[in-house]
Protein backbone atom coordinates (compact mmCIF):
# COMPACT_ATOMS: atom_id res chain seq x y z
CA UNK A 1 0.00 0.00 0.00
CA UNK A 2 1.32 3.54 -1.09
CA UNK A 3 1.49 6.94 1.49
CA UNK A 4 -1.81 7.96 -0.59
CA UNK A 5 -3.97 5.53 -2.92
CA UNK A 6 -4.58 7.70 -5.78
CA UNK A 7 -7.60 6.76 -7.97
CA UNK A 8 -7.74 10.27 -9.24
CA UNK A 9 -6.41 9.19 -13.07
CA UNK A 10 -4.20 6.44 -14.69
CA UNK A 11 -2.42 9.72 -15.60
CA UNK A 12 -1.11 10.53 -11.98
CA UNK A 13 1.22 7.46 -12.58
CA UNK A 14 5.20 8.37 -12.11
CA UNK A 15 7.90 7.12 -14.28
CA UNK A 16 9.57 3.88 -12.92
CA UNK A 17 13.09 3.48 -12.14
CA UNK A 18 13.99 2.03 -15.61
CA UNK A 19 12.51 4.82 -16.86
CA UNK A 20 14.73 7.18 -15.25
CA UNK A 21 17.65 5.03 -16.09
CA UNK A 22 16.55 5.22 -19.53
CA UNK A 23 16.36 9.20 -19.84
CA UNK A 24 19.87 9.55 -18.41
CA UNK A 25 21.19 7.16 -20.90
CA UNK A 26 19.28 8.29 -24.04
CA UNK A 27 20.94 9.49 -27.04
CA UNK A 28 19.74 13.38 -27.60
CA UNK A 29 19.09 15.02 -31.15
CA UNK A 30 16.60 17.83 -32.15
CA UNK A 31 13.44 16.68 -32.86
CA UNK A 32 12.41 20.07 -35.19
CA UNK A 33 15.71 19.56 -37.15
CA UNK A 34 14.69 15.25 -37.68
CA UNK A 35 17.50 14.12 -35.52
CA UNK A 36 16.81 13.23 -32.76
CA UNK A 37 17.36 9.46 -32.62
CA UNK A 38 15.78 8.32 -29.46
CA UNK A 39 12.16 9.88 -30.96
CA UNK A 40 12.54 8.33 -34.57
CA UNK A 41 13.05 5.30 -32.70
CA UNK A 42 9.90 4.87 -30.70
CA UNK A 43 8.03 6.60 -33.26
CA UNK A 44 9.02 3.60 -35.40
CA UNK A 45 8.29 1.27 -32.73
CA UNK A 46 4.76 2.84 -32.25
CA UNK A 47 4.32 1.99 -35.60
CA UNK A 48 5.25 -1.24 -36.45
CA UNK A 49 3.76 -2.23 -33.05
CA UNK A 50 0.39 -1.00 -34.32
CA UNK A 51 0.67 -2.01 -38.02
CA UNK A 52 0.97 1.31 -39.28
CA UNK A 53 3.54 2.98 -42.02
CA UNK A 54 4.79 5.82 -39.83
CA UNK A 55 4.20 7.35 -36.21
CA UNK A 56 4.40 11.33 -34.69
CA UNK A 57 5.48 11.59 -31.03
CA UNK A 58 3.66 14.74 -29.54
CA UNK A 59 2.99 15.90 -26.03
CA UNK A 60 -0.49 14.67 -25.63
CA UNK A 61 -3.53 12.58 -26.43
CA UNK A 62 -5.36 15.79 -27.07
CA UNK A 63 -2.70 17.12 -29.33
CA UNK A 64 -2.77 13.57 -31.30
CA UNK A 65 -6.35 13.58 -32.29
CA UNK A 66 -6.65 16.89 -32.69
CA UNK A 67 -3.86 16.65 -35.24
CA UNK A 68 -5.73 13.34 -36.97
CA UNK A 69 -9.22 15.89 -37.04
CA UNK A 70 -7.07 18.22 -38.85
CA UNK A 71 -5.50 16.12 -41.34
CA UNK A 72 -9.07 14.45 -41.86
CA UNK A 73 -11.31 17.27 -42.17
CA UNK A 74 -11.59 20.93 -44.24
CA UNK A 75 -12.74 23.71 -42.31
CA UNK A 76 -16.75 23.67 -42.13
CA UNK A 77 -17.04 19.99 -42.52
CA UNK A 78 -18.79 17.32 -40.04
CA UNK A 79 -17.35 14.52 -37.57
CA UNK A 80 -19.21 11.46 -36.43
CA UNK A 81 -18.30 10.53 -33.09
CA UNK A 82 -20.46 8.95 -29.85
CA UNK A 83 -21.56 11.28 -27.92
CA UNK A 84 -19.66 11.16 -24.70
CA UNK A 85 -16.08 11.20 -26.65
CA UNK A 86 -13.40 12.71 -25.02
CA UNK A 87 -12.72 14.65 -28.82
CA UNK A 88 -16.11 15.89 -28.39
CA UNK A 89 -16.49 16.75 -24.44
CA UNK A 90 -13.10 16.96 -23.03
CA UNK A 91 -10.29 18.78 -25.74
CA UNK A 92 -11.66 22.55 -24.65
CA UNK A 93 -13.49 22.52 -28.27
CA UNK A 94 -10.36 22.34 -29.94
CA UNK A 95 -12.38 20.35 -33.14
CA UNK A 96 -13.79 23.69 -33.59
CA UNK A 97 -11.24 25.69 -33.26
CA UNK A 98 -8.16 23.91 -35.10
CA UNK A 99 -9.82 21.71 -37.00
CA UNK A 100 -12.90 24.57 -37.48
CA UNK A 101 -15.00 21.39 -38.15
CA UNK A 102 -18.43 20.63 -36.13
CA UNK A 103 -19.52 17.60 -34.44
CA UNK A 104 -22.90 15.32 -35.37
CA UNK A 105 -22.66 13.22 -32.16
CA UNK A 106 -24.42 9.64 -31.53
CA UNK A 107 -25.83 8.37 -28.65
CA UNK A 108 -24.37 4.85 -28.29
CA UNK A 109 -24.52 1.87 -25.61
CA UNK A 110 -21.75 1.69 -23.12
CA UNK A 111 -19.21 4.14 -26.06
CA UNK A 112 -20.76 1.81 -28.61
CA UNK A 113 -22.33 3.27 -31.63
CA UNK A 114 -24.92 1.74 -33.81
CA UNK A 115 -23.38 1.46 -37.42
CA UNK A 116 -26.86 1.91 -39.04
CA UNK A 117 -27.71 4.73 -36.81
CA UNK A 118 -24.14 6.63 -38.19
CA UNK A 119 -24.96 5.84 -41.62
CA UNK A 120 -28.17 7.67 -41.04
CA UNK A 121 -26.64 10.95 -40.40
CA UNK A 122 -23.95 11.13 -43.16
CA UNK A 123 -25.24 14.27 -44.74
CA UNK A 124 -26.22 13.91 -48.30
CA UNK A 125 -24.23 15.39 -51.05
CA UNK A 126 -26.62 19.12 -51.04
CA UNK A 127 -25.12 22.82 -50.53
CA UNK A 128 -26.82 23.40 -47.72
CA UNK A 129 -25.48 20.99 -45.61
CA UNK A 130 -21.88 20.17 -44.12
CA UNK A 131 -19.94 17.62 -45.57
CA UNK A 132 -19.62 14.58 -43.61
CA UNK A 133 -15.44 13.85 -43.62
CA UNK A 134 -14.93 11.09 -40.74
CA UNK A 135 -15.65 8.76 -38.03
CA UNK A 136 -14.47 8.65 -34.93
CA UNK A 137 -14.01 5.68 -32.28
CA UNK A 138 -12.85 5.80 -28.56
CA UNK A 139 -11.56 2.14 -27.46
CA UNK A 140 -11.58 1.86 -24.49
CA UNK A 141 -14.69 4.85 -23.98
CA UNK A 142 -13.13 6.72 -21.14
CA UNK A 143 -17.11 8.43 -19.96
CA UNK A 144 -18.65 5.11 -20.48
CA UNK A 145 -16.45 3.40 -18.17
CA UNK A 146 -13.31 2.38 -19.89
CA UNK A 147 -15.23 -0.26 -22.05
CA UNK A 148 -13.62 -1.91 -24.56
CA UNK A 149 -15.70 -1.47 -28.05
CA UNK A 150 -16.08 -5.05 -29.91
CA UNK A 151 -14.13 -5.47 -33.05
CA UNK A 152 -17.05 -6.51 -35.07
CA UNK A 153 -18.59 -2.88 -34.49
CA UNK A 154 -15.40 -1.68 -35.60
CA UNK A 155 -15.09 -3.25 -38.35
CA UNK A 156 -18.88 -2.54 -39.23
CA UNK A 157 -18.55 1.20 -39.22
CA UNK A 158 -15.21 0.74 -41.01
CA UNK A 159 -17.05 -0.31 -43.69
CA UNK A 160 -19.37 2.55 -43.41
CA UNK A 161 -16.65 4.87 -43.61
CA UNK A 162 -15.31 3.51 -46.72
CA UNK A 163 -18.64 2.69 -48.42
CA UNK A 164 -18.90 7.10 -47.78
CA UNK A 165 -15.68 7.38 -48.85
CA UNK A 166 -14.94 8.88 -45.52
CA UNK A 167 -12.23 8.95 -43.13
CA UNK A 168 -11.71 6.67 -40.08
CA UNK A 169 -9.59 7.58 -36.64
CA UNK A 170 -9.07 5.81 -33.37
CA UNK A 171 -8.80 7.66 -30.39
CA UNK A 172 -6.44 4.79 -28.50
CA UNK A 173 -5.50 6.69 -25.27
CA UNK A 174 -6.05 3.32 -23.61
CA UNK A 175 -6.52 0.69 -26.49
CA UNK A 176 -3.63 -1.10 -24.66
CA UNK A 177 -5.95 -1.95 -21.86
CA UNK A 178 -8.28 -3.07 -25.07
CA UNK A 179 -5.74 -5.11 -26.26
CA UNK A 180 -4.68 -6.55 -22.88
CA UNK A 181 -8.90 -7.48 -22.04
CA UNK A 182 -9.67 -9.03 -25.26
CA UNK A 183 -6.14 -10.52 -26.15
CA UNK A 184 -6.78 -9.64 -29.69
CA UNK A 185 -3.37 -8.63 -31.46
CA UNK A 186 -2.49 -4.86 -31.57
CA UNK A 187 -2.18 -4.60 -35.52
CA UNK A 188 -5.62 -6.44 -36.03
CA UNK A 189 -7.21 -3.81 -33.66
CA UNK A 190 -5.65 -1.13 -35.65
CA UNK A 191 -6.02 -2.32 -39.16
CA UNK A 192 -9.36 -0.78 -40.01
CA UNK A 193 -8.51 2.94 -39.24
CA UNK A 194 -6.72 5.59 -41.03
CA UNK A 195 -5.07 6.77 -37.99
CA UNK A 196 -4.83 6.34 -34.27
CA UNK A 197 -3.43 7.54 -31.34
CA UNK A 198 -2.46 5.97 -28.26
CA UNK A 199 -1.27 7.47 -24.59
CA UNK A 200 2.10 6.45 -23.19
CA UNK A 201 0.86 8.12 -19.82
CA UNK A 202 -2.11 6.60 -18.71
CA UNK A 203 -1.55 3.19 -17.38
CA UNK A 204 2.06 3.01 -18.76
CA UNK A 205 3.76 5.60 -16.54
CA UNK A 206 5.59 7.29 -19.42
CA UNK A 207 5.40 11.23 -17.60
CA UNK A 208 4.67 12.86 -21.40
CA UNK A 209 3.59 11.86 -24.35
CA UNK A 210 1.35 10.24 -27.25
CA UNK A 211 1.94 8.83 -30.52
CA UNK A 212 -0.49 9.28 -33.56
CA UNK A 213 0.21 6.26 -36.09
CA UNK A 214 -0.81 6.09 -39.53
CA UNK A 215 0.11 6.32 -43.45
CA UNK A 216 3.67 8.36 -44.38
CA UNK A 217 1.80 11.18 -46.14
CA UNK A 218 -0.62 11.89 -43.25
CA UNK A 219 2.23 11.51 -40.69
CA UNK A 220 4.61 13.96 -42.59
CA UNK A 221 1.82 16.55 -42.83
CA UNK A 222 0.71 15.84 -39.16
CA UNK A 223 4.53 17.02 -38.19
CA UNK A 224 3.67 20.01 -40.29
CA UNK A 225 0.70 20.36 -38.13
CA UNK A 226 2.21 19.74 -34.93
CA UNK A 227 4.44 22.53 -35.21
CA UNK A 228 2.32 25.17 -36.34
CA UNK A 229 0.31 23.97 -32.43
CA UNK A 230 3.77 24.52 -30.77
CA UNK A 231 4.62 20.84 -30.70
CA UNK A 232 8.12 20.72 -31.98
CA UNK A 233 10.05 20.02 -29.22
CA UNK A 234 13.78 19.75 -29.32
CA UNK A 235 15.83 17.18 -27.47
CA UNK A 236 12.11 14.86 -26.75
CA UNK A 237 14.12 11.65 -27.05
CA UNK A 238 14.51 12.31 -22.57
CA UNK A 239 10.91 11.99 -22.80
CA UNK A 240 10.59 9.71 -25.87
CA UNK A 241 13.28 6.66 -23.54
CA UNK A 242 10.15 6.65 -21.17
CA UNK A 243 7.74 5.50 -24.05
CA UNK A 244 10.12 2.98 -25.39
CA UNK A 245 9.75 1.70 -21.69
CA UNK A 246 6.47 2.16 -21.50
CA UNK A 247 5.93 0.19 -24.83
CA UNK A 248 8.16 -2.49 -24.29
CA UNK A 249 8.09 -3.67 -20.40
CA UNK A 250 4.57 -2.27 -19.38
CA UNK A 251 2.01 -3.41 -21.70
CA UNK A 252 1.12 -6.73 -20.06
CA UNK A 253 1.04 -5.36 -16.33
CA UNK A 254 -2.02 -3.76 -17.44
CA UNK A 255 -3.78 -6.87 -16.24
CA UNK A 256 -3.08 -6.21 -12.66
CA UNK A 257 -4.97 -2.96 -13.12
CA UNK A 258 -7.96 -4.77 -14.56
CA UNK A 259 -7.60 -7.40 -11.87
CA UNK A 260 -7.81 -4.65 -8.97
CA UNK A 261 -10.60 -2.90 -10.34
CA UNK A 262 -12.85 -5.55 -10.76
CA UNK A 263 -12.03 -5.93 -6.65
CA UNK A 264 -12.81 -2.22 -6.26
CA UNK A 265 -15.90 -2.11 -8.49
CA UNK A 266 -17.65 -5.56 -6.82
CA UNK A 267 -17.05 -3.97 -3.35
CA UNK A 268 -18.41 -0.64 -4.42
CA UNK A 269 -21.66 -2.57 -5.72
CA UNK A 270 -22.34 -3.90 -2.00
CA UNK A 271 -21.89 -0.61 -0.57
CA UNK A 272 -24.98 0.68 1.27
CA UNK A 273 -26.81 3.38 -1.54
CA UNK A 274 -24.28 2.82 -4.57
CA UNK A 275 -25.44 2.43 -7.61
CA UNK A 276 -23.28 0.92 -10.07
CA UNK A 277 -23.28 -1.09 -13.54
CA UNK A 278 -20.74 -4.08 -13.20
CA UNK A 279 -21.25 -4.45 -16.97
CA UNK A 280 -19.49 -1.50 -17.43
CA UNK A 281 -16.41 -2.33 -15.51
CA UNK A 282 -13.89 -4.02 -18.61
CA UNK A 283 -10.44 -2.11 -17.79
CA UNK A 284 -9.30 -0.15 -15.19
CA UNK A 285 -12.29 2.57 -14.46
CA UNK A 286 -15.18 2.14 -12.41
CA UNK A 287 -17.97 4.90 -12.80
CA UNK A 288 -20.52 4.39 -10.06
CA UNK A 289 -23.38 6.71 -8.44
CA UNK A 290 -24.92 7.03 -5.05
CA UNK A 291 -28.60 8.66 -5.95
CA UNK A 292 -30.25 11.80 -3.82
CA UNK A 293 -26.66 12.46 -2.00
CA UNK A 294 -24.93 14.43 -4.64
CA UNK A 295 -24.78 17.19 -2.22
CA UNK A 296 -22.36 15.42 0.12
CA UNK A 297 -20.31 14.90 -3.00
CA UNK A 298 -17.80 17.81 -1.84
CA UNK A 299 -17.59 16.90 1.99
CA UNK A 300 -16.78 13.08 0.79
CA UNK A 301 -14.19 14.08 -1.47
CA UNK A 302 -12.70 15.79 1.82
CA UNK A 303 -13.12 12.67 4.04
CA UNK A 304 -11.44 10.18 1.37
CA UNK A 305 -8.31 12.50 1.37
CA UNK A 306 -8.39 12.35 5.03
CA UNK A 307 -7.94 8.71 5.11
CA UNK A 308 -5.60 9.02 2.40
CA UNK A 309 -7.88 8.18 -0.43
CA UNK A 310 -7.78 10.45 -3.36
CA UNK A 311 -11.13 9.96 -6.35
CA UNK A 312 -12.79 12.21 -8.76
CA UNK A 313 -16.51 13.28 -9.03
CA UNK A 314 -17.66 14.21 -12.67
CA UNK A 315 -21.01 15.56 -11.89
CA UNK A 316 -23.10 12.78 -10.62
CA UNK A 317 -20.64 10.33 -10.79
CA UNK A 318 -17.88 8.96 -9.18
CA UNK A 319 -15.08 7.81 -11.02
CA UNK A 320 -11.96 5.72 -9.39
CA UNK A 321 -9.24 4.45 -11.72
CA UNK A 322 -6.60 1.56 -11.08
CA UNK A 323 -2.97 1.99 -12.00
CA UNK A 324 0.77 0.78 -11.61
CA UNK A 325 0.67 3.04 -8.50
CA UNK A 326 -1.75 1.35 -6.58
CA UNK A 327 -2.24 -2.13 -5.54
CA UNK A 328 -5.00 -4.64 -3.88
CA UNK A 329 -3.57 -3.13 -0.64
CA UNK A 330 -4.72 0.77 -1.72
CA UNK A 331 -7.74 -0.81 -3.28
CA UNK A 332 -9.04 -2.39 0.65
CA UNK A 333 -7.97 0.97 1.68
CA UNK A 334 -10.42 3.01 -0.74
CA UNK A 335 -13.30 0.63 0.13
CA UNK A 336 -12.87 0.63 3.94
CA UNK A 337 -13.18 4.70 3.38
CA UNK A 338 -16.19 4.51 1.20
CA UNK A 339 -17.80 1.73 3.93
CA UNK A 340 -17.10 4.30 6.84
CA UNK A 341 -18.43 7.01 4.67
CA UNK A 342 -21.75 5.52 3.26
CA UNK A 343 -22.58 4.36 6.38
Amino acid sequence: MHKVSDFRSDTVTLPTPEMREAMAMAELGDDVLGTEPTVTKLEKMTADVLGKEAGLFVPSGTMSNQIAMALHCQPGQEIICEFGAHTYNNESGALAYIAHAQVRPVHGEYGVMNPAEVERLIRPSNIHNPRTALISVENTHNAAGGTVIPQENIAALAEVARRHHLKYHLDGARLWNAHVATGMPLKEMCAPFDTVSVCLSKGLCSPVGSVLVGGRDDIERGRYIRKQLGGGMRQSGLLAACGIVSITKMIDRLKDDHANVKTLAEGLKKLKGVELDLGTVHTNIVYFGVPGREKEFDGWMQRLAEKQVLALYLGSRWRMVTHNDVDAEDVQRALAAWQEILD
